[in-house]
């Protein structure tokens, strides 16, 4: 899976990232998705095709949390950008 292209991020903090829909998507998804640093992370891998899997790999590597926390926040974070379309899979 994969953040659509169409999708650009931006970093409003160190706190928060933007993403915004462009092209073709604007169209479909007028609006923008925020997420914390810890979802802005999950954004960045989606940036490269990847799986949920590989997410949590370096999610467990990058924070000191349970898996099963870590799994769900991902899970919340794919949710989420699946029901606005936003990942190719």
């Amino acid at each position: 899976m994969k953040l659509k292209d169409d999708y650009i991020l931006y970093n409003a903090s160190e706190e928060e990232t933007i993403a915004v829909a462009t092209g073709d998507e604007a169209e479909r998804f007028c609006g923008l998705l925020r997420a914390n640093a810890t979802a802005a992370d999950i954004l960045e891998y989606l940036k490269e095709e990847t799986t949920e899997d590989e997410i949590a790999a370096r999610m467990l590597a990058a924070y000191d949390a349970p898996e099963e926390d870590i799994r769900a926040g991902i899970a919340d974070v794919l949710n989420t950008l699946r029901s606005v379309g936003a990942l190719e899979e």
